[in-house]
């Protein structure tokens, strides 16, 4: 066995392992936001009968508001979901104290994400995990480091959701942007591991166990063609939304910063004490989906979640939007439904198949990841039934929010960040993978021809089963992965420089 294999069985085994950590820590912020949920929701019905307990209410959120703003202000980027800092760090230009992330983002999940705001857990959950791989790779190379990363970052989703496939190509297809075989072999690794022992802790019933039995027929087609524009419309107003929202806090100069979390604590108030049913990330009101039949009251629902969610999260507070995306698919699915079956064009047992499917829409819409959407909701759910009408719909939603100028949320969230703190290292000799795409500038290309990047060599070309050393001739074809050695200072310009080349 040759050393390169021997390290990379040495990688996957610290794989394995910090899939069990992450597993552990995710399982235990789910368990810690579950009975924190549970004891406001208890807190606001008993507020019913006296009234003297909004007052006890009142004094915790503010209680809530400022440890947690305290919190974000020391660390900022253990604020928000987390998942534009993880972007930001396997593509190097990002470079943050594990520890420090670690233990803040879990008290500070725990507190904001189960007073009930619509947030949800899987953005830090995958922060988490993406933690605890640095720290199990802060004495390895960066190069495996950021492996570790992105590892820890897939066991972190997969144990939120008990999603492992889902997890790790989330990480693949959002958060690393290529299928880097040392990537996707760890981060399934973790994954799997996180998932199983969440699995032993939680049951091995699927998160979003809902029962679809009921084919949705090639003839009814049209649906998913309509409902797949409409959610396109919403993602793109969602992310519109959350990329703006922002700009409104920002102009609330008379509130420090690390307060603005007040706000839609303060805010919640009124919607958990009327509506108590749905408040928090919107699992359970998924799975009672068929409780809430009204056309104009799930009409309701859906303004004050969408509106509410923009809100909660551009407070800057701990939480993601996995969730509520998921939240606002199935409702919006079944609004359509029932109002397709009121028309008399649908029948009553598929309103079920439109929230499923538009969980994955809505989500592809907004976050668009398409095959993450379709794996991430076929895990969820249970079932492997239905993948084709699910596929399709997935698929309208992106190309309409592509057609809008939508661009992936995650993304944008990144670009907007403040990137002041670029990781330095030790050494100064880094790699970055690069993969040819079918549409690239740099595909059919010899390696002679073109113009790399100052500090740039090109040290390996992975294609199909096979490792090939270059040379000037070799040529370049769609589908190669491209391992380039670099400086670790230039790292991040050479990856938007690599970037702009394939455009």
């Amino acid at each position: 066995m040759d050393k390169q294999k021997i390290i990379n069985l040495k990688l996957m085994a610290i794989s394995l392992v910090v899939g069990i950590v992450a597993g552990l820590v995710v399982g235990a912020f789910r368990f810690a936001i579950s009975q924190m949920q549970t004891f406001w929701l208890t807190l606001f019905k008993a507020a019913h009968a006296n009234l003297w307990l909004l007052g006890v209410i009142i004094l915790g959120f503010i209680i809530i508001g400022l440890i947690t703003g305290y919190l974000v202000k020391q660390e900022p980027h253990a604020g928000g979901s987390g998942i534009p800092e993880v972007e930001l760090q396997l593509q190097g230009k990002l470079h943050l104290n594990w520890w420090a992330i670690l233990w803040r983002k879990f008290l500070g999940g725990v507190l904001a994400i189960g007073s009930g705001l619509f947030l949800g857990r899987e953005g830090p959950s995958i922060q988490l995990g993406a933690a605890i791989g640095q720290g199990f790779g802060s004495k390895t190379s960066q190069t495996n480091r950021r492996v570790l990363i992105a590892a820890g970052a897939a066991s972190g989703l997969s144990a939120a959701f008990g999603a492992p496939l889902g997890g790790t190509m989330f990480v693949l297809e959002e958060v690393f942007h290529n299928f880097s075989p040392r990537v996707w072999l760890n981060s399934l690794t973790g994954a799997l591991s996180a998932n199983f022992l969440v699995s032993n802790l939680f049951g091995q019933k699927p998160v979003l166990a809902i029962p679809y039995n009921h084919p949705f027929d090639v003839h009814l087609y049209g649906h998913l063609i309509v409902l797949g524009i409409i959610l396109g419309l919403v993602a793109r107003f969602y992310q519109w939304g959350l990329l703006n929202g922002k700009k409104i806090y920002d102009k609330l100069t008379f509130i420090p910063r690390f307060m603005h979390g007040l706000i839609p604590l303060f805010l919640l108030i009124p919607i958990a004490f009327i509506m108590p049913q749905i408040i928090g990330g919107g699992n359970e009101l998924i799975l009672s989906w068929h409780s809430i039949n009204a056309i104009k009251l799930l009409s309701i629902i859906f303004i004050v979640r969408i509106i509410f969610s923009i809100i909660s999260y551009d407070s800057g507070l701990p939480g993601g939007i996995f969730l509520p995306i998921l939240t606002m698919g199935a409702i919006l699915g079944e609004l359509y439904g029932l109002i397709m079956v009121r028309l008399g064009m649908l029948p009553e047992g598929l309103v079920v198949n439109l929230v499923i499917f538009s969980m994955a829409g809505l989500f592809s819409g907004i976050v668009r990841s398409p095959f993450t959407a379709i794996l991430l909701i076929t895990e969820m759910v249970g079932s492997l039934l239905h993948l084709m009408p699910l596929a399709v719909l997935a698929l309208v939603a992106y190309l309409v929010n592509d057609l809008l100028g939508g661009k992936p949320i995650y993304e944008s969230l990144a670009d907007r960040m403040e990137t002041a703190s670029l990781e330095v290292y030790a050494d100064n000799v880094d790699e970055l993978t690069v993969t040819i795409f079918e549409d690239s500038k740099l595909a059919d290309k010899e390696v002679k021809e073109i113009k790399w990047p100052e500090k740039t060599l090109v040290k390996l070309i992975h294609r199909g089963a096979h490792d090939i050393i270059p040379f000037g001739k070799t040529k370049l074809l769609a589908g190669d992965l491209v391992v380039l050695e670099v400086d670790s200072k230039c790292r991040s310009k050479v990856y938007d420089q690599i970037k702009d080349m394939q455009k």
